[in-house]
């Protein structure tokens, strides 16, 4: 079995205009290793879902400090159901009360991190959460799965000077 990179995806639903802690959290799990995509400002729990199925991430991080917190989170888990993502983890932070946490881990958030939570504990949920074991293709379907052009790097040809004194490039194509 080889270790794949994890891919997530992190989100700021509603009309949230704060974005600074979520982008914190970004770089910290880029610079831990993970590939991480930022969807940006005011995102529709349709557009984080579209965005998780397009990028095929392995996590999804939602932040949100509006209060909507709720409905958002209740809709994005309903919506991941929807389009069978049963493999994302989806995981929260932000100003969520607590009374509030026990109901979201019921419809399926896998955490919430309220302020105040480490870098360090968020990437290592992240890292104990999501399987990055795949596993190896057999080697005739690997073979089978190269495409036909797949020949290489084109190579790049110069001819004889112009009279313009550049060389003039040719851009072939290995044989």
């Amino acid at each position: 079995m080889s270790q794949k990179r994890i891919r997530l995806l992190i989100a700021k639903p509603g009309l949230d205009a704060h974005d600074r802690g979520a982008k914190v959290i970004a770089r910290a799990l880029r610079d831990a290793g993970m590939e991480v995509i930022y969807t940006g400002l005011r995102q529709t729990p349709e557009q984080i879902i579209q965005a998780a199925l397009q990028e095929d991430v392995d996590a999804v991080g939602v932040s949100i400090l509006s209060g909507s917190h709720m409905h958002h989170l209740a809709r994005i888990a309903e919506l991941k159901k929807q389009k069978r993502l049963d493999s994302v983890l989806l995981f929260a932070g932000g100003i969520i009360p607590d009374g509030d946490i026990p109901r979201l881990k019921e419809i399926g958030i896998a955490e919430i991190f309220p302020p105040g939570s480490s870098l360090d504990e968020i990437i290592t949920f992240v890292k104990n959460s999501v399987r990055t074991e795949q596993p190896e293709l057999a080697p005739s379907l690997s073979r089978r799965l190269r495409s036909p052009y797949d020949r290489g790097p084109a190579r790049i040809r110069v001819s004889a000077r112009r009279s313009g004194g550049a060389p003039r490039r040719r851009h072939g194509f290995p044989r």
